[in-house]
């Protein structure tokens, strides 16, 4: 009787170390009883293209990608789904049979499951959003809003140019405020997402001003080292519903981890406690 190849998977990026994806598929595997690895892979750019034809020969299904190599894969990929191209940007490849590499972006439906577990009551279709930051990760999230039917996003980044660049992108749903403005771009909205770096430990401080913030919005942070950023905190004390970065992290991970290795993880509270204590 022939062995089936074990399946491996990983994570790519430069800096890798910091990388909390290996612990939890690693805890996956070993929840549902899976053969399989998943390792982080330290890459260096110049390196890309090289790595990922080299990959599926010697095992791997997939892999996710990270900084800086969330572009990148866009040009090297030889599938890219409509979500990835529009957001720019891929974090989960798959290695398909036939030697094709497939690339996806689940940033946004991280995202929006997130908040769905977190803020059950969340009805985005019912009022503006916020979303503070003009990066990757804003372009995920924007589009996700977009693809749910959220009828305004406002839009403000430390670089007016950036946030106008989106606009252009995805069009005149996207309002862009100044900067010093962003605080009033709170008022009414239902949802207000922080996608900037704004927070983080050795990052600037969180220093735009959540007076307007409707009492019941559900506000996120993408930042989740600190787990509980001044931000949130402030936030949960003006009555909104507070949802920290974490759970993105989780629910953007699942489906690539089902595409590898052939079961649907579920995030729950263990699943969060793991990665925690990681």
């Amino acid at each position: 009787m022939t062995e089936t190849r074990i399946p491996l998977a990983g994570v790519i990026g430069s800096p890798i170390a910091h990388s909390k994806s290996p612990a939890l598929h690693g805890y996956w595997l070993k929840r549902y009883g899976l053969k399989g690895f998943y390792i982080p892979m330290d890459v260096a750019q110049v390196d890309l293209r090289q790595v990922l034809e080299t990959l599926p020969l010697i095992g791997f299904v997939g892999a996710n990608v990270t900084i800086p190599h969330k572009e990148s894969v866009l040009k090297i990929a030889d599938i890219v789904t409509d979500r990835a191209a529009l957001i720019g940007a891929a974090n989960t490849l798959i290695f398909r049979k036939d030697g094709r590499i497939h690339a996806d972006n689940t940033d946004g439906a991280g995202f929006v499951a997130n908040l769905r577990q977190n803020a059950p009551g969340w009805a985005p279709q019912a009022s503006p959003a916020a979303v503070i930051g003009a990066g990757g990760a804003a372009r995920a999230v924007i589009a996700a809003l977009i693809e749910i039917g959220v009828p305004e996003i406002r839009l403000s980044n430390r670089t007016r140019l950036r946030a106008d660049s989106l606009r252009a992108d995805f069009g005149a749903k996207v309002v862009v405020y100044d900067w010093v403005q962003a605080g009033n771009m709170l008022e009414d909205c239902g949802t207000v997402v922080n996608t900037s770096s704004l927070g983080m430990v050795g990052k600037p401080e969180f220093r735009i001003p959540l007076d307007a913030l409707t009492p019941g919005a559900v506000v996120n942070d993408l930042v989740y080292t600190p787990l509980r950023t001044h931000f949130l905190d402030e936030a949960q004390a003006r009555g909104c519903i507070a949802v920290d970065g974490l759970g993105m992290l989780l629910h953007q991970a699942a489906p690539g981890f089902e595409r590898w290795f052939g079961t649907r993880p579920e995030v729950d509270e263990d699943t969060r406690q793991a990665i925690l204590k990681a």
